[in-house]
């Protein structure tokens, strides 16, 4: 067996069972599973478990064991189960060889378990941070691949441009990188159509279609749209993301409730053409003049934030994302990213954000020269510090700062004063989302990578100060045995 199959093994065990689990599936640190009752389940043993980092209790159980061994994990759990990932294990259960007792208590378990989520997901907010994260966070491998390819053509621009590189040569592969480049950027729109449609229950052709609408790609060369309402021209692409997110919902809606009332043998005609037509024209004159304005105000609003708050604005911003990624309000950035990479060609606010990364860093390292005696923490350190310098700050976060308390509000600060740097600077942006810390420098937009690392550098610093005299307990510091 495996070191990632015994790690999910003993997951099985301490969350009561492969019968307990209704669901695996992974982001890119944590497994998350669907818990059947949760009254089962057993935190305090789960956290021991050689290889878990940290443990989340939310909408799901998430087992956080960082990035690359989580694809290994979940896998070998979903194949102890003989699922796919994603896929409900109850459903795949043979209930025949149960007794009628053990059917009556597990349906009785499964009730309690989603009364229980029913309450624990009574917030809008809470529901909407889910769906945003569900919509995006599937689309952020195709980001950062993409990314670094722009960022590979960037660089052979620089060198064609400054003359080292032939531009006859040349220009041939920038423009084929361009092309793998512009595969995911260029339909992105019809990618998010797509997953929130799959999100909110409807037919995720018909959301990837009514995406597709907000692109205009049909539109004769010189020939306009003109809103009724304005007299305005629609430009393609008009309200971004933000449109297509409330595009899609709508017709996720539009389309449940007209299978409601529309007969199962005129369903597949009528169904898909009405919900077509009518939200077509719906997200040509309604939605995307209004998500429009309100993509353009977040936008400049954000850019004016950082442009007249400088310094001030950069360090806010440092100090407090991590505080928000403990509570998932950090998903709710993320289509604001996405609409800022696609006015912009960058967005100013990633680089900001990734120095909280940074200032875990430098708090890590100092825990480590201060708390060397604390063997089982300096091993956690270890373990997690090559992952927070290219930016998966989870493992330091959840194994490390957090557990200390201290650490984690001067790491927090440590992030401020990188993101005051970078704010200083301004225009310091990224052309796509996903890596942070090292792993976001070949993304820098504008050739201003070398503030992005001076930025870095200083959360490392700052971070670092401030645990090593104010920020490291006095019982972390004694010697712990193994």
């Amino acid at each position: 067996m495996t070191k990632e199959a015994e790690i999910g093994k003993q997951i099985f065990i301490h969350v009561g069972g492969m019968e307990n689990v209704s669901r695996i599936a992974h982001c890119m640190t944590r497994v998350r599973l669907g818990i059947v009752d949760s009254d089962l389940v057993d935190i305090a043993e789960l956290k021991k478990v050689p290889g878990v980092i940290g443990v989340v209790e939310d909408d799901t159980l998430q087992i956080i064991v960082g990035p690359g061994v989580v694809n290994k994990v979940a896998g070998a759990m979903a194949e102890m189960a003989g699922v796919k990932i994603g896929e409900t294990i109850q459903e795949n259960l043979d209930s025949s060889t149960k007794t009628g007792k053990e059917l009556v208590e597990e349906k009785a378990s499964k009730t309690k378990a989603e009364l229980k989520a029913k309450q624990n997901n009574s917030s809008g907010f809470k529901k909407l941070l889910k769906s945003i994260s569900n919509i995006f966070v599937p689309l952020i491998p195709g980001f950062v691949g993409a990314g670094l390819i722009a960022g590979i053509a960037a660089i052979i621009t620089n060198n064609v441009t400054a003359g080292y590189l032939d531009a006859a040569v040349w220009t041939q592969y920038i423009d084929i990188l361009g092309v793998i480049n512009k595969g995911i950027f260029a339909f992105l729109a019809i990618y998010v159509g797509i997953n929130t449609a799959n999100e909110f229950g409807g037919t995720p052709v018909l959301g990837g279609g009514i995406a597709g609408i907000t692109l205009l790609s049909r539109l004769a060369e010189g020939h306009t749209i003109t809103n009724i309402f304005t007299g305005d021209p629609i430009v393609a692409g008009q309200g971004g993301i933000i449109g297509v997110l409330l595009a899609v919902w709508l017709m996720c809606i539009l389309e449940k409730n007209l299978r409601k009332i529309i007969p199962n043998a005129i369903d597949i005609i009528f169904t898909p053409t009405l919900v077509l037509l009518i939200i077509g024209l719906v997200t040509i004159f309604l939605i995307m003049p209004f998500a429009g304005l309100v993509s353009d105000g977040l936008v400049n609003g954000i850019n004016w934030v950082i442009e007249v708050g400088g310094v001030f604005a950069g360090f806010v911003l440092g100090t407090l994302f991590l505080p928000m990624v403990m509570f998932g309000l950090h998903q709710v950035l993320t289509p604001i990213h996405v609409e800022m990479i696609a006015q912009n060609g960058y967005t100013i606010l990633l680089p900001i954000l990734a120095m909280a990364g940074g200032g875990q860093v430098g708090a890590a390292i100092a825990l480590w020269i201060r708390c060397r005696k604390n063997k089982p923490l300096v091993n956690m350190i270890k373990g997690g510090l090559p992952v927070g310098i290219l930016g998966i700050g989870e493992p330091l976060i959840y194994g490390v700062t957090i557990p200390l308390g201290k650490p984690f509000l001067t790491a927090c600060l440590g992030g401020g004063i990188g993101g005051a740097v970078i704010g200083y600077f301004g225009n310091v942006g990224a052309i796509a989302i996903g890596p942070s810390g090292v792993a976001l420098i070949p993304l820098i937009a504008n050739n201003e990578w070398l503030s992005y690392v001076i930025g870095l550098i200083a959360a490392y610093i700052g971070g670092f100060v401030l645990t090593y005299f104010f920020g490291t307990p006095k019982d972390a510091m004694n010697s712990v045995e193994l």
